[in-house]
């Protein structure tokens, strides 16, 4: 993009990396973000989205003389809805422009009205000689034109501030952030009708080493710069020291992402390994891969564990249950001979907290960085970057992947220390398996007894229990499509190491342990390779 003439306010069509030239306005940055060394740069509040960043002046256009041209180029429902954002808050902006010309100019008539008056006023004064008169209207005039021009000379705003009873020197806290100049973009437009892209005050600790995981690296320090993304992400810490951090919006999380310069390397290319490696490629991420039976497209190809571990500086794996997640670490040619210091390695297979734990030990015992990040979801959910990640264990590592976290998930939960995340996954899957398991009881009841499926879906799709989740397994079950989003077998591999974990803690879990036996009669019947939601056939063999 061509160098051209911006200021603070303008409207601007901002190029970030690979992505396509996106809507955004100039603003000011918040206090604590520090502009990066180099060219000149300019922090731009992108439209549509919860995203910012500093952007060369370079990658930057003025926004309506390029309009045209962009939208041309541009399609997608997410950038149609940043172009209808731009043109809702010039619409905002026009109309309180034309409210205050038009209370300008009711104040103006006003003032006429009262100088006419008081020149009558004069002229009624008979008593006074001619030489007189002309002198009080003389007079008159004078401090008519004196009080007019004070009148003008001052903005509505100024004037309302003088006729405050507020002392001096104490703001209201409304105006705080209400300092943005005139832009050429939107001219006469009134400091404070970007409302709704103020910066809010932070509402976590200072120092929070977590807060900006989703933040668009785009500073020379980004871990000092949480404040800067407090509207956009939602942090909880609870008495236990997790942390969770979660995007507000999905567009926030896949947008605008820097991708780290870090080399990527990925182990396991399943139902959820291809999605994840097609997002992270997608974002720009380097990736080396390995899979036991197949290549992806556009990835670099490695051909051991050991070698991607190698030659990579962050290593993911992502496979079916723990001895599959132990061969590959400790197996030939396998992660452990590949770890050297400072060679990171983060597993999202689902697994119990004793394999993770035993992992983790081996591969800190070489030098190396360990994190579990397991992942809640299915395929679609991994095709659409939109997973849920728990994680435990490198609070560095945890940051370090941070660009690839959002290019595969929509919210990331950080719960300490390694085996927190594997247990918080057991159970998250175990509530998941047993509520599929009683969808399919319900069904099939409904069924012998007379009643319609199709209505029964119908009245569970009006109630408390709605979602998403049980409307696809029930078409699922109604259609007789059964292939796979969540493999039959590994949710109830999952059942299985969750009621272990009950039985580890002396936790009685019958719930889990009647599901589970569902689930082992649907694989006798030879349902292993299917969904979950063919769990239904269980009830009608």
């Amino acid at each position: 993009m061509a160098t051209v003439s911006l200021r603070l306010g303008d409207l601007v069509w901002g190029k970030l990396g690979r992505y396509p030239p996106w809507p955004g306005k100039i603003v000011n940055p918040p206090k604590d973000l520090k502009k990066p060394r180099g060219k000149k740069c300019f922090f731009v509040k992108f439209f549509g989205t919860e995203d910012h960043a500093w952007i060369k002046v370079e990658q930057l256009k003025p926004y309506h003389p390029h309009k045209e041209e962009m939208i041309k180029i541009n399609k997608g429902k997410r950038f149609q809805q940043a172009v209808d954002a731009v043109e809702e808050f010039l619409k905002k902006a026009k109309s309180k422009d034309q409210s205050s010309h038009s209370e300008e100019k009711n104040r103006r008539n006003s003032s006429e009205e009262r100088s006419k008056q008081n020149s009558g006023d004069e002229k009624r004064k008979a008593g006074l000689s001619e030489g007189k008169v002309r002198k009080n209207m003389g007079e008159g005039k004078k401090r008519v034109t004196s009080a007019s021009a004070e009148r003008g000379s001052k903005s509505p705003l100024k004037r309302a501030q003088e006729q405050s009873p507020r002392k001096r020197g104490r703001p209201p806290k409304d105006e705080k952030d209400l300092t943005i100049p005139e832009s050429s973009t939107v001219k006469g437009m009134v400091a404070g009708t970007m409302a709704g892209f103020k910066w809010q005050p932070s509402p976590v600790k200072d120092g929070d080493p977590h807060f900006h995981h989703f933040l668009l690296s785009q500073t020379e320090k980004p871990a000092v710069c949480y404040q800067a993304i407090t509207k956009k992400l939602k942090v909880c810490e609870e008495e236990t020291g997790s942390t969770s951090i979660q995007a507000a919006d999905s567009t926030a999380v896949n947008g605008s992402i820097t991708p780290t310069d870090k080399k990527i390397g990925f182990l396991g290319l399943g139902l959820m390994g291809s999605g994840i490696v097609s997002n992270l490629l997608k974002m720009g991420h380097t990736v080396t891969v390995w899979n036991r039976t197949a290549e992806k497209e556009g990835a670099r190809l490695g051909r051991t564990p050991a070698e991607v571990v190698s030659t990579c500086d962050i290593t993911f794996a992502c496979v079916s249950d723990p001895k599959a997640a132990k061969d590959l670490v400790l197996g030939p040619s396998g992660v452990l001979q590949g770890i050297r210091p400072g060679k990171c390695y983060v597993d999202m297979s689902t697994v119990d907290a004793d394999t993770v734990t035993e992992l983790a030990q081996v591969i800190v015992s070489r030098g190396g960085r360990f994190l579990e990040a397991p992942v809640s979801g299915n395929q679609q959910l991994s095709n659409d970057g939109m997973l849920v990640i728990l994680a435990a264990g490198d609070r560095g590592l945890y940051e370090d992947c941070s660009s690839c976290f959002q290019a595969m998930g929509k919210t990331s939960f950080f719960l300490g220390e390694v085996g927190n995340a594997a247990k918080m996954m057991l159970i998250v899957n175990m509530v998941q398996g047993s509520f599929m398991a009683t969808i399919a009881e319900g069904l099939t009841l409904a069924q012998v007894t007379g009643q319609s499926q199709q209505t029964l879906l119908d009245i569970l799709n009006q109630g408390q229990l709605a979602s998403i989740f049980l409307d696809q397994k029930c078409q699922n079950i109604l259609q007789g499509n059964f292939k796979p989003d969540f493999y039959l077998k590994y949710i109830q591999k999952d059942l299985r190491l969750a009621i272990a974990l009950g039985d580890s803690v002396n936790h009685p879990t019958p719930m889990a342990a009647a599901a589970n036996e569902v689930y082992k009669r649907a694989k006798a019947l030879d349902q292993s390779d299917n969904d979950m939601s063919a769990v239904y056939r269980a009830y009608i063999h």
